[in-house]
């Protein structure tokens, strides 16, 4: 029996380009997933607004994972499902913020997203106010502006975790989460999808280009790191026989995900 197949991806710097955030050198790979009805399912650091936003644009329907792993959705429609279910891993949106809210209190300085308006946000971030309005809807982290001392920094990460959150560095913003990692989603949804497939057999594709994708890549059959300014930093176990693609960006997913089809017999 040919396997079912799902693939999970990164977005910027693996589905999208890095510069141009196009997806349009992926064409080829991104029909045939469809023509052969192979569930894309996107998993990053993008809210639940923005990845709607950008299935919409692609003309991709399926479940999705977000703000890294903070919540798997599953729209109306996609398995099985009459109304959109979400997946919360670890604290939501509100538990974070009342976490917050409790340190500003004792004194932490800083300046979240959900204290700016979307002018503000967009103006801080290079966004436009659609583009910010869509990265303020959170499910499950809160990205801020730290603006105290680095002393005080380290108090506050130290306060966040004695609550089960945790503080992590992004490229602009320091990121307030629980504690949850791209996989979890992946292994939510694989369920979802062994039960939807009747236990017929499944082959997961996870394709990233960052150590942020670590986990995902682990967790899935086939691994697929794709060539970026961090990929190298990726470093997986040799039984798990991870491809690199020789080329960055979609222009590398889309040569692996077509050869990994071929050989599949899509």
């Amino acid at each position: 029996m040919q396997p079912h197949l799902i693939v999970f991806t990164d977005l910027d710097g693996t589905l999208l380009d890095h510069h141009s955030y196009s997806w349009r050198a992926a064409s080829p790979a991104l029909t045939k997933l469809a023509t052969n009805g192979i569930p894309l399912i996107f998993n990053s650091s993008k809210t639940a607004a923005e990845m709607r936003h950008l299935q919409n644009t692609m003309g991709i329907r399926a479940p999705f994972i977000v703000e890294n792993g903070a919540a798997a959705v599953i729209p109306a429609g996609c398995l099985g499902r009459t109304e959109e279910q979400v997946m919360n891993f670890g604290a939501d949106h509100q538990q974070v913020l009342r976490t917050l809210m409790v340190q500003r209190e004792a004194g932490a300085q800083f300046r979240g997203f959900s204290d700016m308006t979307d002018t503000e946000l967009a103006e801080v971030a290079g966004l436009d106010k659609v583009e910010a309005s869509r990265a303020r809807q959170r499910l499950g982290t809160e990205p801020l502006i730290w603006q105290g001392s680095d002393s005080e920094l380290d108090q506050f990460s130290t306060a966040l975790e004695r609550e089960g959150l945790r503080l992590v560095q992004g490229g602009r913003f320091w990121h307030a989460m629980g504690r949850f990692d791209k996989a979890e989603g992946a292994r939510f949804l694989l369920e979802q999808y062994r039960e939807h497939y009747l236990g017929e057999p499944i082959i997961t594709i996870a394709l990233g280009d960052s150590p942020n994708d670590q986990r995902m890549l682990e967790a899935a059959d086939i691994p697929v790191v794709i060539r970026g300014v961090n990929s190298d930093q990726v470093q997986l176990p040799s039984q798990k026989h991870p491809m690199r693609s020789l080329k960055p960006g979609p222009e590398g997913w889309n040569e692996c995900v077509l050869n990994l089809l071929f050989e599949y017999g899509y």
